[in-house]
Parts: C-alpha cells; sequence; structure tokens
C-alpha cells in the first residue's frame, strides 16, 4: 500500500505539471510554517499564486474540492501572509484550487481558479 506522504507528492507532481502547462511558473513548492504548508507557490504574470492541491480516490465523503473548508482557508490564508511578510512582497496574489480524482483509469483534474478571496 502507498503512503498518505506518498500519495500527496504524487498529486502534487501532477497538479504542477498541469499547472507548468498552463503556462503558470514555479516558484517554491511545500512552504511550511507555523500557520500551515503551501502546496505550490507559482506566478502567472505578476499574479503570485497559491496553490492548494486535494486528492481523492472516491467521492464518498465529497470532492477533494469541497475538502477545502473554511478552517483550511484561513490557515492557508494565515501561510500566504506569513510567506509575503517573509519574502517583504507586495504582488497581487490569488488562491487557487487543483483537485484530483483518482476513481480508476486517468485521474480527473479541475482547476479552481480564485478558489476563495482575502476577508
Amino acid at each position: 500500500m502507498i503512503s498518505r506522504v506518498a500519495l500527496g507528492t504524487a498529486a502534487e507532481d501532477l497538479a504542477l505539471c498541469y499547472l507548468e502547462a498552463q503556462g503558470l511558473m514555479l516558484v517554491m513548492r511545500n512552504f511550511r510554517c507555523r500557520a500551515g504548508e503551501l502546496d505550490l507557490i507559482m506566478r502567472e504574470g505578476e499574479n503570485l499564486v497559491f496553490v492548494e492541491v486535494r486528492s481523492r480516490r472516491y467521492t464518498r465523503y465529497g470532492t477533494p474540492a469541497e475538502s477545502v473548508t473554511h478552517a483550511k482557508q484561513q490557515k492557508l490564508l494565515r501561510a500566504a501572509a506569513f510567506y509575503l511578510q517573509r519574502q517583504r512582497l507586495d504582488p497581487p496574489c490569488r488562491f487557487d484550487v487543483v483537485a484530483i480524482l483518482r476513481s480508476g483509469g486517468e485521474p480527473n483534474i479541475e482547476w479552481i481558479r480564485d478558489a476563495f478571496q482575502l476577508n
């Protein structure tokens, strides 16, 4: 059986390849701080894009995108604020979600641009 870490890494690899094919450029991967973790930090033009990658094999407990709860969004917002402060950056930013459903065969990738806002 494959570990959760290995599955998560594989999902991030797939999301990264997908986003790079769409023209985004990787800035950093797996930024960690006390506030949480940012899976992918990408650049699209002038925008800095914080990407949360979610993967599931089944939808019995909801879709991968539905697993990005309000609480998770708040953690991502705090981690992004910490990253921006540490890097002394103030670019336009957005938060995207890449949801991957692996229910057999080819994985289904859903890219949700601007999935949630700073509040």
